[in-house]
């Protein structure tokens, strides 16, 4: 699966969780999970390099589960 080019680096919550393709609670949860969030005043941002790097590590890489 590819999707779009991303070119920012920081996202708001509501853009990341359409580029991900998940409902925007799940976003906001990973995000805060991984420890990618910036708060600016009420402003939030998040680092899409650390969300990524965070997403690796659910990665299956079980035989079983692809047969």
């Amino acid at each position: 699966m590819q999707r779009k080019t991303r070119e920012k680096r920081f996202v708001r919550y509501t853009e990341g969780a359409e580029m991900y393709s998940m409902s925007l609670s799940k976003f906001q949860q990973l995000a805060k999970d991984a420890k990618a969030c910036y708060k600016v005043n009420q402003l939030v941002l998040v680092n899409l390099n650390i969300l990524d790097e965070y997403l690796e590590t659910f990665h299956i890489v079980d035989e079983g589960f692809y047969k």
